[in-house]
């Protein structure tokens, strides 16, 4: 089984494909093109199976070059994406450019195809926006409240068209907030991290939003059970989360009482969303992976929320990943 992960070079991709090699997939890792030839976080992976292992610089942005390379997977993983929050409010464009045409591309350029089996889009909790009922379920209504946020829900819908035009095989994963070793300085939990490591006061935004923290080996297992489900989930939507929610200030708490830290907290308005635009609560329901692929978190209660944080910040230490600026979005 030949898997192609876009984005591969971005958190949940690096952990994802190291994932995959360690279960012994054959897999290659699509990078976006750039100047450097780097490919970002996958030199930071460590597996004992690199010849099962390629990565291809490109852009699925790139209409001519998705139609040239689409077909020679059975699965595709498609990560690819602009993620941060607070940079869609000032580049909206950039971010229907790729979290929606470049999905539109890999589908158009696969619908045809006789080889893939499977096309996994990754979506996103903050589609549902603030909570009309807790826990989320993927019936709950679709209210994006950011244009990140209504990128990947447009994603979302044109992923299900093709499904029910094309029979396209489709399967949407809605992962809830990940957090784990090698994420971006702008997340949340990082960005605590890497604030009390650098023993500075903390700067950040809301600290009364609750949302439901899903450990990246948990997600990379989710996807793993995608990969391997009945092609009668093709259309399906899948939530992957914990079913438990907490504060930021609880996470600040926690974090800072693993580290030994007393920081003081500094409220930044640049790091206030819009109000309208601020999503409250994301709580969710894993009753359906549970029910139809046996998916469940690991890292469940919040002793294990605790013994997660301990794994990511001794990431961070042992890596020296941190260099956080009090401007960055």
């Amino acid at each position: 089984m030949n898997i192609l992960v876009t984005g591969a070079e971005g958190f949940i991709g690096s952990n994802l494909v190291e994932y995959l090699l360690n279960k012994k997939f054959n897999v290659t890792g699509l990078v976006k093109y750039n100047f450097k030839h780097s490919v970002g976080l996958l030199e930071t992976i460590d597996v004992p199976n690199h010849k099962k292992f390629k990565i291809v610089h490109g852009d699925i942005n790139d209409n001519y070059f998705i139609s040239d390379f689409i077909n020679e997977f059975d699965i595709i993983i498609n990560l690819a994406a602009l993620i941060a929050i607070p940079y869609s409010y000032k580049a909206p464009e950039s971010y229907i450019e790729t979290n929606l045409k470049g999905t539109m591309n890999i589908l158009n350029n696969s619908k045809n195809s006789k080889k893939i089996k499977k096309i996994i889009i990754c979506s996103t909790s903050e589609v549902y926006g603030s909570a009309q009922k807790i826990p989320i379920d993927e019936k709950h209504p679709i209210n994006p409240q950011s244009p990140y946020a209504a990128s990947k829900a447009s994603a979302d819908f044109i992923a299900q068209s093709y499904f029910r035009s094309f029979n396209t095989p489709v399967v949407i994963a809605r992962p809830f907030n990940n957090f784990g070793p090698r994420q971006s300085l702008r997340a949340v939990i990082p960005s605590i991290i890497n604030q009390l490591l650098k023993g500075k006061d903390l700067l950040i935004g809301k600290t009364d939003s609750i949302r439901d923290f899903l450990f990246v080996s948990d997600t990379s297992a989710a996807f793993e059970k995608l990969i391997m489900a009945d092609k009668k989930l093709n259309g399906e939507i899948f939530n992957f989360c914990t079913g438990k929610g907490y504060k930021i200030i609880e996470v600040i708490n926690f974090i800072s009482e693993i580290l030994d830290k007393k920081p003081k907290i500094i409220i930044k308005n640049n790091r206030l969303r819009p109000e309208k635009s601020e999503v409250d609560r994301l709580i969710g329901s894993y009753m359906k992976s549970k029910n139809l692929i046996n998916w469940k978190p690991n890292y469940i209660t919040k002793k294990h929320f605790i013994i997660a944080l301990q794994k990511t910040i001794s990431w961070y230490e042992n890596n020296n990943f941190y260099n956080f600026e009090d401007n960055i979005l």
